[in-house]
């Protein structure tokens, strides 16, 4: 079948990526062994998880070599199959590498088959409807426990997962805070439903405007980016109110350098619960949250919220613009 391309990491990137941090090179077309899969990529995922994988540091993820390809989700196609359980022609969402075809063994922690509706665009799957949706889910239900009637604050509510989760929030009944930078961005979280959107940017003093807007104290943020905002937040935080941390977008480019929190004492003043979480570490509640997803898609109370790139090599510079905040939704790439 010839050679593939692969996109490799050049060099550790220092603060938001560039061009140079990256390469498309040629690879041998990987054969496959006992139990395992060869799948071609369909749709690539870009990620601000990814931006911590590309630093020689700790993670919850090794970190990407030089000369190695980048890691990252995507949703492929099995074109050869030593698995009986995964036979030709079946899509699959999985933890791969940045390459036009890669091997994965048909046991491996987190593979999903997924199950593509008659006429739904194939990267809802990897949006909304796929990773996206279910993390937005599991933030907010298993660890954020949000209940109708209660006020809940999105960080990043323009960006893929912060997106879902407001138009998710609006669908349990909350009320819904959406915080975006930028007047465009903004009024796109007013769009999805959100009953206030705060353009920070705007903002000399974010507790106020979030104080204004929520009088009565927030039960449950959903934070996207940590940092300033997080610490911004803590003291607006109702008694018992949760923070499902699902991201830390505002130091990925800056790791070395990470704000300090003032506010933490609030988490005792107020009997704060503050969790971090891993989508897949929930997968009791995923077929449940799948369900709702779709369901609620089908109604039209979920609107996928995208930017979508066309051809292999333009994961790398989809992935510069995403970490530069000049996307909105989820970043996706059809190849």
């Amino acid at each position: 079948m010839g050679d593939i391309s692969q996109i490799v990491l050049t060099r550790r990137p220092q603060g938001v990526p560039v061009p140079d941090d990256f390469a498309l090179v040629p690879g041998a077309m990987p054969q496959i062994g006992p139990g395992e899969i060869l799948v071609r990529m369909r749709v690539g995922s870009c990620d601000p998880a990814i931006r911590g994988f590309l630093d020689d540091r700790p993670s919850y993820l090794p970190p990407v070599a030089i000369g190695a390809p980048i890691n990252g989700m995507s949703l492929g196609e099995v074109v050869e199959s030593n698995d009986p359980a995964w036979p030709v022609g079946t899509l699959l969402r999985a933890f791969a590498t940045w390459s036009e075809y890669y091997v994965i063994r048909g046991d491996a922690l987190g593979l999903e088959r997924v199950d593509a509706a008659p006429g739904v665009p194939l990267q809802h799957y990897m949006g909304a409807l796929g990773p996206v949706g279910l993390t937005a889910w599991v933030g907010l239900v298993t660890i954020g426990q949000a209940k109708s009637g209660e006020t809940v604050v999105v960080s990043a509510a323009a960006g893929a997962t912060g997106s879902t989760v407001v138009q998710f929030a609006k669908a349990r009944g909350c009320r819904v805070i959406g915080l975006a930078g930028g007047p465009q961005k903004a009024q796109v979280v007013r769009d999805l439903g959100a009953d206030v959107a705060i353009d920070y940017r705007a903002q000399p003093d974010l507790a106020a405007a979030v104080r204004a807007a929520a009088p009565d104290g927030i039960d449950v943020y959903f934070d996207n980016v940590g940092g300033e905002t997080l610490d911004a937040l803590l003291p607006l935080m109702r008694l018992h109110g949760r923070i499902p941390v699902c991201g830390m977008v505002s130091q990925y480019n800056d790791a070395d350098n990470p704000p300090g929190l003032k506010n933490l004492w609030q988490v005792v003043v107020n009997r704060l619960t503050m969790r971090g979480f891993i989508t897949y570490d929930h997968m009791d509640v995923l077929e449940q949250a799948q369900a709702e997803l779709d369901a609620l898609f089908a109604s039209g109370a979920l609107r996928p919220l995208e930017n979508v790139r066309s051809g292999f090599a333009t994961l790398p510079e989809a992935f510069i613009d995403l970490m530069s905040g000049r996307t909105t939704g989820k970043t996706l790439v059809m190849i």
